[in-house]
């Protein structure tokens, strides 16, 4: 499988963990840390344990899983733990885990001593099509996801597509949610091969693909200013939901399913705003509907949504904004929907 590069850093594919070997003994650096969390750390740290055993320099630092481990607090350990462990600027921050990981382990090397290096090592499909690939670093902070972060690219991105037969089903879907919206939003034919593939363990092909539409998005647009915008689609409703959900569900959605729900409203929303066809509408919530269960959304949750919205980084002058379709395969950028709009939109999957 063809390495892609990107803007300044090469994504591995083939021999991904004897490429980060290299990519670790060609780097002249001072001591590697190993940022992961409990989970990783049982499935997926001991092949990049063994891989790296003949270096005397390397440290792991292990976090709580899931996504209440992202934020400040956690990075303050993790930067105090960095200290304790005498690292200079010299040092290489080895992320290897899902989202959570690789977000949260970029910020804290992008902002450690003003910058270190860092590299990802993606385990969850999630992360490998989405959360290590664009330079996005980040955290949340009181319920609003991913608020505080940077643009910092790393140094190279090694996806062992064999990792993901560690992951349970619900995270395998949870990844798929972006790799359909990667289809969505620039590539009909890739929407059409998702749909007729077996999606319970994803090909190395579509995975490559995936990284493939959203690495060219990001090289054109690195900072969201224009393009860049279009991977928005299904995320201003969904990191809503997913919001609410972390903070009233004991069993919370996954980021997937938040966004499955958040793309079908806006797929509702560009029928009604900007003209998707209506067969459309229907064949991405038919499709949509049928991967991910029903959420139970509440009239009376809508409120606490739009505040939500409302904190959302992607808004300007106050206004809630969203990338919608005008076709499968077409994406149109800063739409500014109204707040009865959106509640609509979420009625119209309520009563699916």
């Amino acid at each position: 499988m063809q390495t892609i590069q990107s803007d300044s850093y090469p994504i591995f594919f083939e021999n991904s963990i004897q490429e980060l070997v290299n990519f670790v003994e060609q780097g002249n650096y001072s001591r590697c840390f190993i940022l992961t969390d409990e989970n990783t750390g049982e499935y997926c740290l001991p092949a990049v344990q063994t891989a790296l055993a003949h270096l005397d320099k390397t440290d792991i630092i292990e976090v709580n899983a899931g996504e209440e481990s992202k934020n400040i607090d956690f990075c303050a350990g993790i930067w105090k733990m960095l200290i304790d462990f005498g690292a200079d600027r010299k040092a290489l921050m080895i992320n290897v885990g899902g989202g959570v990981v690789t977000d949260m382990g970029g910020f804290v090397a992008s902002t450690y001593k003003r910058g270190i290096d860092f590299v990802q090592v993606p385990t969850s499909l999630l992360a490998q099509v989405d959360a290590s690939v664009g330079g996005k670093t980040g955290v949340d902070l009181d319920g609003v996801k991913n608020i505080i972060g940077t643009f910092t690219q790393p140094k190279a991105v090694f996806i062992n597509i064999d990792f993901l037969q560690t992951m349970p089903p619900r995270q395998i879907l949870s990844g798929l949610a972006e790799m359909l919206k990667h289809g969505l939003i620039v590539d009909q034919a890739y929407w059409d091969s998702l749909k007729t593939s077996d999606l319970s363990l994803p090909s190395v092909d579509l995975v490559h693909r995936s990284v493939e539409i959203k690495n060219e998005v990001v090289i054109e647009d690195p900072h969201e200013k224009g393009i860049r915008k279009a991977l928005n689609l299904g995320h201003t409703i969904g990191h809503a939901v997913e919001t609410w959900s972390l903070m009233n569900n004991e069993d919370h959605l996954t980021h997937g399913e938040a966004i499955a729900i958040g793309m079908i409203c806006e797929a509702w929303l560009s029928n009604k705003k900007i003209g998707l066809p209506d067969d459309e509408l229907a064949e991405i919530t038919s499709v949509l509907m049928k991967l991910y269960p029903k959420y139970d959304l509440q009239e009376d949750s809508f409120g606490t949504l739009l505040q939500h919205m409302q904190n959302d980084k992607k808004n300007e002058n106050g206004n809630i904004n969203f990338t919608l379709l005008t076709r499968i395969g077409q994406y149109s950028i800063d739409n500014v929907c109204t707040p009865a709009e959106i509640c609509d939109s979420l009625r119209y999957y309520a009563a699916l």
